[in-house]
């Protein structure tokens, strides 16, 4: 009898890839808006204030911007399948005390798989104001899983991973150290 076997999971990205790529994430946001005055970056609750989080640190401590305005959203209840599930979700906290009338905004999520979550929180900050436009910014994605019409504009690192695989990001502040990993199934 054949049993479906879980591999151990692989290291796609270690800690010095993951700050190579912060890196340049960073710069990037900084080419396209420069004093990050008219710029809001909100990160997706729970996995995509990690990264924000990060990248607020970097371009404020390394790169001299003086103050990054973000916020942090939460979309559970905004998602398509938020019904579906059996357990009862717990939501995130939103940190949002702020507009986004007139302002360009990142969104910011650790990896897009379907789209779905994007789709979410493009419908959750209606509630904010109407922003000049709206960008996505995510660690990882997964190129070849969207269910809906959604690319990003800044991108880590692409991945090609099968329907049913896990791709896992962890943080130093929640772990022993950054490291993007993917179990097979």
């Amino acid at each position: 009898m054949l049993s479906k076997a879980v591999m151990s999971p692989r290291i796609l990205l270690s800690h010095k890839k993951i700050e190579i790529i912060l890196n340049r994430l960073a710069c990037q946001l900084i080419e396209k808006y420069n004093d990050f005055e008219e710029v809001v970056l909100v990160g997706l609750q729970p996995r995509g204030i990690h990264l924000l989080n990060r990248l607020v640190e970097l371009l404020e401590k390394d790169y001299g911007i003086e103050k990054v305005i973000n916020g942090k959203l939460d979309i559970t209840f905004f998602r398509d399948d938020f019904r579906r599930f059996d357990k009862t979700l717990s939501p995130s906290s939103s940190e949002m005390e702020l507009t986004i009338e007139g302002k360009s905004v990142v969104i910011i999520d650790d990896v897009l798989y379907t789209g779905r979550s994007i789709r979410a929180a493009l419908t959750a900050l209606d509630n904010y104001g109407r922003p000049n436009d709206i960008q996505l910014l995510v660690l990882i994605d997964r190129r070849f899983s969207r269910d809906l019409p959604i690319q990003p504009d800044y991108i880590g690192a692409q991945v090609d991973a099968l329907e049913g695989d896990k791709v896992r990001v962890q943080w130093k502040d929640i772990s022993k150290e950054d490291t993007v990993f993917i179990e097979k199934r």
